[in-house]
Order: C-alpha cells, then structure tokens, then sequence
C-alpha cells in the first residue's frame, strides 16, 4: 500500500522559503508521476504541482516559480522548495501518487505570517 510522510512545515514570514520532503516506504516511487497538494482552511484539498518520472514538472498558476517540485528514486524522496512564501499559501500539504492515491499522511502545515 504504501505510506507517504511529509515533514518540513513551519511558521515562516512572508518572502522566506521552505523546503517540504515526503519520505515514501513501502514502495517504490521510482514508476510513478509523484505530486504535492494543499489543503487551505475551508477548502478542497488540491494539487500544487507534480513530477513525472521523466523529471518534467507540473505547476499551478500560483506555484511557477516560486516553488519547485524534485524527486530522488533511490532515496524514495520528493521535495517541495517553496520560497518567496506568501500569506496565501498557509495550508497543510500533503504528497501523493495522483494516479493511484494512497492513503494520506499526516500532511506538513505550512504557515506564512508576520
């Protein structure tokens, strides 16, 4: 089945960045596109952006170029590098396989204020 855990949240102003890891087990993420999502207070969880195991990437609107989505098959790891941080992007975020969706992790909060 899998399990998915995601690390790296905080509380950080705004313009700073960081770093969101999902350390996967149990599978290997190597075969499969590997994707973040957030889910802000009040709303639907949604995807941020993804990552194709060619190494090409997906962004919403909202995350190109400020955030970056990276992936490490030998070490069953993908990453989200959020910087220029803004209030908006408070959320819990989450990594999943958004072709075959395992059970969600805890998920990291993230939250941006001054």
């Amino acid at each position: 089945q899998g399990q998915l855990v995601e690390s790296g949240g905080g509380l950080v102003q705004p313009g700073e960045s960081l770093r969101l890891d999902c350390a996967v087990s149990g599978i290997s993420i190597r075969p499969w596109t590997m994707a973040w999502y957030r889910q802000q207070p009040g709303k639907q969880r949604e995807l941020v952006a993804d990552i194709k195991t060619s190494g090409s990437a997906y962004y919403r609107d909202y995350a190109k170029g400020r955030f970056t989505i990276s992936r490490d098959n030998s070490k069953n790891t993908v990453w989200l590098e959020m910087n220029s941080l803004k209030p908006d992007d408070t959320a819990i975020y989450y990594c999943n396989i958004p072709n075959s969706i395992r059970t969600w992790g805890p998920g990291t909060q993230v939250t941006v204020s001054s």
